[in-house]
């Protein structure tokens, strides 16, 4: 059994490390905290570029996040607990977590280059959401997602981190306003099919299509925009229970995905990978309102 180094002093170059991307608020997210076993692994899985993984004294480390820190040569130590107990104060303290440098944003030129179905989230904004349609379009090969008028700063927000458990950098996704992505599907040869409660097709005939989608789903209260409606190719709904206000958009997803999977998930590959200052790690790739899944417009 390997013998690993212990953090005792708080004069640690990683004391403060860990200090900096434990704040609740930041100007600049130049590093992400990943925290517990399962995400940890994942992200060191996508290629994020870790500085340092670090376990608690009093815990043994889970063999699966030695091992994967092994293969790709990332420095692992412990902490001693009353340094934890500093940093972490009233925060949940994760038995297992990292510290790795934010990758480069991803963009539409990327996701030019996928050949799967991209996910479109108008305006949703309960990270919630955001991150369990993160989880299941890794899950069923979409090739991205594109997040317009979400709020989120960054990808690496911590709470996006924790709610996709480590996938959000496992695929690429793209943050974008809504006149940017309106003008990039607007040029765009892929169709972008709206989910509406009262679309033209049923979920079901998305599975003949012979072509790769973006799949529009909106925020609850609001719906996808007029402006997005606009350039929609067609809209899509799901059937539901007459007595049932709608689904959730993360539901509303993974249905539609579901659809989709024997068009994504037999080509699965990984996306291109950018290198440099700020790298992210290779990504795997593969409505309306917020409740997507809605009655109709998915999502309205």
């Amino acid at each position: 059994m390997v013998s690993l180094d212990v953090i005792t002093e708080r004069s640690d170059p990683a004391v403060q490390r860990i200090s900096d991307v434990v704040k609740h608020s930041r100007s600049a997210v130049r590093t992400v905290l990943i925290e517990d076993a399962e995400p940890l692994v994942e992200c060191i899985r996508a290629g994020l570029d870790f500085v340092e993984v670090y376990g608690v004294e009093s815990i043994p480390l889970p063999n699966e996040v030695l091992a994967a820190c092994r293969q790709r040569n990332i420095p692992v130590r412990l902490v001693a607990v009353p340094i934890m107990s500093s940093l972490f104060k009233a925060d949940k303290k994760p038995k297992v977590f990292g510290v790795a440098r934010t990758p480069r944003p991803w963009s539409f030129n990327d996701l030019s280059r996928t050949t799967g179905d991209i996910i479109v989230l108008d305006g949703v904004k309960i990270v919630g959401n955001i991150g369990a349609i993160v989880r299941t379009s890794f899950a069923l090969g979409a090739a991205g997602i594109v997040l317009v008028d979400s709020d989120l700063a960054t990808v690496a927000d911590r709470r996006l981190v924790r709610a996709s458990r480590g996938y959000v950098f496992s695929l690429p996704i793209v943050l974008a306003s809504r006149d940017e992505a309106i003008d990039h599907f607007r040029h765009s040869r892929v169709p972008l099919i709206a989910f509406d409660t009262d679309g033209e097709l049923a979920v079901s005939d998305l599975r003949d299509a012979d072509e790769p989608l973006a799949l529009l789903l909106g925020a609850e209260k609001t719906g996808t925009s007029r402006s997005f409606e606009s350039i929609a190719s067609s809209t899509v709904s799901i059937p539901l229970n007459p007595d049932a206000e709608s689904l959730n958009v993360s539901v509303c997803a993974g249905i539609a995905l579901f659809e989709r999977s024997s068009w994504n998930l037999p080509t699965r590959g990984r996306s291109p990978r950018p290198t440099g200052d700020g790298r992210r790690g290779s990504a795997r790739r593969g409505g309306r309102p917020e409740r997507s899944g809605h009655r109709g417009r998915p999502g309205r």
